[in-house]
């Protein structure tokens, strides 16, 4: 019987150990400063909403986040780098679905899984574009708008990013939900797209970055490409709502860590993320940029990345031309 207790004894102090060690993990993590690679340049919109979440983070962790920008392949090059990182807590990646849906349906070879490559942690907020269009375009709203396309014997052109960019995905989803035809015509960013509808070289564009010439009646906003009207806007329907039922192009920010990150670290920063964007400060500035904050769980994040390439893949496929 004796022997028994010292096994029994042996064997609780053991599990102890173990749940100590377990709970300790999680509680000291991190102990060290964390660096966040954002895969786009500085100064761009997932850049600065990742800079308010990350400061916000830093406080209820108790150790900065760094963003570190690494830019170029579209995202591609910092999304790669995290996912061959050593999944240790201390290197995440915080960016935008266009290197997780978007990239898996435009490139013919990634060099990563966007899912087995990586480990979910929350999806930070939602974002739709803005369709705004030339002041001359006799349409004041989008059904006026889609009756003038439909009518008109005059050649509408939308500007885009580029072939393949969210901005045409957009284009080519209301070409077929609205039975219009639409030219598209690609640029090199977004920007130089826009000094042409502003020019009136072309008549549309969806840009999310377009407030600044809506609010200074440059442009004419017609509705919003996602499922939720835009906080800066929320008297303009969306798109859905406006007469295309069931449109929905939505974009996202998302924090993920390398393959492998250990479950209790992943746990503390969706803690971590959640409390952020409770702060009315951050849901302020975040909803200034046209943010819906989301917070959700990891498998959340999953399940919206394969959703919405399922969606993806089903545009491109109707795209003239293709996207690759």
């Amino acid at each position: 019987m004796s022997i028994v207790k010292t096994v029994l004894g042996r064997l609780t102090i053991a599990l102890g150990a173990v749940l100590v060690t377990c709970v300790a993990s999680a509680q000291i993590y991190p102990q060290r400063p964390i660096k966040a690679i954002v895969p786009y340049a500085a100064g761009g919109f997932s850049d600065q909403v990742s800079r308010i979440l990350a400061e916000a983070m830093s406080r209820n962790l108790g150790q900065n986040i760094i963003i570190e920008n690494r830019a170029g392949g579209g995202g591609r090059i910092g999304s790669e780098y995290i996912s061959k990182a050593t999944p240790d807590g201390y290197q995440l990646l915080l960016t935008t679905n266009g290197t997780h849906t978007y990239m898996a349906v435009v490139e013919k070879a990634l060099s990563y899984d966007p899912i087995t490559d990586f480990t979910p942690i929350s999806l930070v907020g939602k974002y739709g574009l803005l369709m705004v269009v030339n002041p001359s375009v006799p349409a004041k709203t989008l059904p006026e708008f889609l009756a003038y396309a439909r009518e008109s014997k005059v050649q509408i052109n939308y500007a885009t990013s580029g072939i393949g960019s969210g901005l045409h995905f957009a284009g080519e989803l209301f070409n077929a939900m609205g039975k219009v035809q639409m030219t598209h015509v690609p640029y090199k960013g977004s920007g130089p797209g826009m000094q042409d509808v502003l020019a009136g070289v072309c008549q549309v564009i969806f840009d999310g970055a377009a407030k600044p010439q809506i609010d200074a009646g440059k442009v004419r906003l017609l509705g919003t490409t996602s499922a939720i009207r835009d906080p800066r806007y929320p008297d303009v329907p969306t798109l859905s709502e406006g007469g295309l039922t069931g449109y929905d192009l939505t974009y996202w920010v998302g924090l993920f860590g390398p393959k492998g990150l250990a479950p209790d670290i992943q746990a503390r920063l969706n803690a971590s993320v959640k409390t952020a964007l409770a702060d009315p400060d951050v849901k302020r500035k975040l909803n200034g940029m046209g943010m819906s904050l989301v917070g959700s769980t990891p498998e959340q994040v999953i399940q919206e990345i394969r959703t919405e390439t399922v969606k993806l893949r089903q545009i491109a496929a109707a795209i003239p031309g293709g996207v690759n």
